[in-house]
């Protein structure tokens, strides 16, 4: 595991996996409801839908916010040829903290304990970040 690019794909899968744990509460919890397919065409419509139904809906769309930094990032220290084993290091700690959040938010949904590894989970892309600038000097 000596490419940057690896936990870009661990992160990718992740985001797929929880893309399946959401659409397999969201349907049931739909049809059970008797809530028409099409109530969903408008933000905020979904919402009489139950808390754990609704909390693994919101991780998919917070996976698709933040870690697009991450993306972006991983994809400039690999194209400017600064791989290094502390890169590495760092951006498999951004994908396990955020499966780590994925996991609190989907399950026990401690908003304390998720901001905590959400925050972490920022540090940890603010360093990688602090080195390429670093690197332009």
């Amino acid at each position: 595991m000596t490419s940057l690019l690896t936990p870009v794909l661990a992160l990718i899968v992740w985001t797929l996996i929880v893309w399946i744990w959401m659409y397999a509460t969201r349907i049931p919890a739909i049809q059970k409801a008797g809530i028409d397919p099409q109530a969903g065409a408008h933000p905020g419509s979904l919402d009489v839908l139950p808390s754990p139904v609704r909390q693994v809906a919101d991780n998919y769309n917070h996976l698709m916010e933040q870690p697009t930094i991450f993306y972006a990032l991983a994809f400039y220290i690999v194209l400017a040829g600064h791989t290094d084993t502390l890169h590495i290091d760092l951006a498999w700690a951004y994908v396990g903290l955020r499966v780590l959040h994925s996991l609190i938010q989907n399950t026990i949904n401690k908003v304390t304990m998720r901001f905590t590894v959400f925050a972490i989970s920022t540090l940890v892309l603010m360093a990688m970040a602090v080195r390429e600038v670093l690197m332009l000097f």
